[in-house]
């Protein structure tokens, strides 16, 4: 477990599903996305299925969880290497402050090291200054432009 300020990092658990759905639900809703139950029920899935890449951590305060953070492996063929790209981060707002983010963050970092990747990388919104905060203040922001393609008709 990693600790920053009074925030304690943990992998997800099975009986961790109703505490994740409520911080997955608020993530969604700061992205203004449906609550489409297959959505919650996909991606649950995957996050119980070793075999997936995708991961999960939580942040508790106070032993109660507050924040999520899903990420994954991906290779870097620029640098011959793997990275671990943080898919989604989001500490609830009753939480913001308790250090629950860096927490995660530090975890990712430490998880990198030990599988040794080059680096965690991610997105966020342009205008999400309260995670942008310690987004800058914890890593360092790049120069590119990101692009989304449809897939072909």
């Amino acid at each position: 477990m990693t600790a920053a300020g009074t925030a304690a990092v943990r992998p997800l658990g099975a009986e961790d599903r109703e505490a994740w759905e409520r911080l997955y639900r608020g993530y969604r809703d700061f992205y203004a996305k449906p609550h489409d139950p297959a959505v919650f029920d996909t991606v649950w899935t995957w996050l119980m299925d070793d075999a997936h890449e995708t991961r999960a951590l939580l942040a508790e305060a106070d032993g109660r969880p507050v924040a999520l953070a899903h990420f994954r492996r991906f290779a870097r063929p620029i640098d011959g290497a793997y990275a671990l790209y943080l898919d989604d981060l989001f500490t609830a707002p009753d939480a913001r402050g308790t250090g629950a983010g860096t927490a995660l963050l530090h975890r990712l970092a430490e998880i990198a090291r030990d599988e040794d990747a080059v680096l965690v990388r991610w997105i966020t919104a342009a205008d999400n200054e309260t995670a942008r905060r310690v987004y800058d203040r914890e890593a360092t922001q790049t120069p590119w432009v990101t692009y989304d393609l449809k897939p072909a008709d």
